[in-house]
């Protein structure tokens, strides 16, 4: 017996040493206050946006939810208004997945709310599928629909500045890679939907996310807008509800041991969006609530400048497009060159 409580000891202290150590990770400290201002979180109706939210809400900011879903999207907003005593907190619809409902949403935004001083890129998928606009689904949701939105939104940003950008990358960057002619001429990360292949896309969206949060950064150099992107943490999301059932299985036992919930791992964007004294660090990427070292390709200036200047090809953001017209005069860029 002395043996056997000596084993379930040992396996105890180690999860608790895991989880609080490894996986958990650290809390966001600023007690900033946002009375007056206005925060976009895409796919705000669950896991970290909505956590998220939550969080900026309780601060006195007005709450955009921007998300496809609404039924689930204003059960959301009813939650976070009661937790947080604040109503103003609504729902935008937004579906990454198409273009043109990007452009719609921006165009309301711009419309009827007059100004954005936070704007989270929270929403991903892991998975399967296509946009209406052909692309892989991994590559339309987790970066070029964001990458659409935040130009569309940028000079609103600058006028209420300072603002900021905050872009929810990965660790897994790291295992990322771009394969400019697949982007250019197939839609996709990868050829193929087998699991390797939906786990390969997802690395390669998240790298994008870092190099365009790079390139934003040296865009808007001298202008009233930082960006940043980060690893939240090994999160116990619906992430994985794209994936098939089988998968879903063989993880989620160890999700519900190790992986963060959606508050903790909330905290790094919660940092990269109310954090004093980070705008030095514009362009950079954040973990644990900390600076952190990108993987070396996310490092790379050229290859962001590159995917940027594909990214507004594939998205149509010419220099004829109206919101882009202004995005060129604010950021002082030249039109993209054929690559």
């Amino acid at each position: 017996m002395a043996i056997f409580l000596g084993f379930v000891v040992v396996v105890v202290a180690s999860y608790v040493f895991v989880y609080y150590w490894i996986f958990r990770g650290a809390r966001c400290l600023s007690p900033k206050m946002l009375n007056g201002k206005t925060a976009i979180v895409t796919g705000g109706n669950t896991g970290i946006g909505k956590a998220t939210g939550l969080e900026l809400a309780k601060r006195g900011a007005r709450i955009i939810l921007a998300c496809r879903n609404r039924k689930k999207a204003e059960a959301a907003v009813f939650d976070i208004r009661r937790e947080s005593g604040n109503n103003q907190v609504v729902f935008m619809l937004l579906d990454l997945a198409s273009f043109q409902s990007v452009r719609t949403f921006a165009e309301t935004f711009l419309k009827t709310e007059p100004r954005l001083d936070i704007l989270i890129n929270n929403a991903g998928l892991m998975g399967p599928g296509c946009t209406q606009d052909g692309f892989s689904l991994v590559l339309g949701v987790n970066y070029l629909g964001h990458f659409l939105l935040t130009n569309l939104l940028l000079q609103r940003m600058q006028e209420c500045g300072p603002s900021r950008v905050v872009n929810v990358s990965a660790f897994l960057h790291r295992l990322g890679n771009i394969d400019f002619s697949s982007l250019a001429f197939n839609k996709d990360f990868v050829t193929g939907q087998s699991t390797w292949n939906n786990f390969q896309a997802y690395c390669n969206s998240k790298l994008c996310n870092v190099l365009f949060t790079r390139e934003l950064s040296n865009k808007l150099v001298g202008s009233k807008v930082t960006c940043y992107s980060l690893h939240p943490g090994i999160i116990y999301t619906k992430l994985y509800r794209n994936m098939s059932l089988c998968q879903q299985c063989l993880i989620m036992p160890f999700a519900k041991v190790f992986f963060l919930d959606p508050e903790d791992g909330s905290q790094t964007t919660l940092h990269c969006a109310l954090q004093e004294g980070i705008e030095t660090l514009s362009g950079r990427y954040f973990s644990n609530c900390a600076l952190q070292q990108v993987g070396h390709k996310g490092q790379d200036d050229a290859l962001a400048k590159k995917l940027w200047v594909l990214s507004e090809r594939l998205t149509d953001l010419s220099s004829s497009h109206p919101f882009s017209v202004t995005l060129l005069k604010l950021i002082g860029s030249e039109p993209p060159r054929t690559l």
